[in-house]
């Protein structure tokens, strides 16, 4: 079980990308990442999750030419917003939780 420190920094992991999405994320994980084997896997599976959610946010704008985009672009920003709150629940709670639809690059 993950300490207390380390399930808040993991949460905030999630949390901090709200207001910074790539840079408040990579700050904790750098300095983290090798005490804790939860922060990594958590700070991993976020920027798995962050670059996924771009791939899909490239699709769908490219699709707007077409008009499905305008449907998925909106699918992709509330996944990404549901996924990031569920993750820094389960982060918190001390669980690993792996987001759905995202492509495992950083292993």
């Amino acid at each position: 079980m993950p300490s207390q420190e380390e399930r808040v920094l993991a949460a905030i992991l999630y949390v901090a990308s709200f207001f910074t999405i790539f840079i408040g994320p990579l700050i904790i994980w750098l300095i983290k990442k090798d005490d804790s084997a939860f922060i990594d896997y958590h700070g991993k599976e976020y920027f798995n999750f962050l670059i996924s959610y771009t791939v899909y946010t490239v699709v769908s704008i490219i699709l707007m030419i077409v008009l499905i985009g305008i449907l998925t672009i909106w699918l992709v920003g509330v996944y990404v917003f549901v996924f990031t709150i569920i993750a820094a629940v389960k982060a918190y709670e001390g669980d690993t939780y792996r987001i759905p639809f995202v492509f495992r690059l950083i292993r």
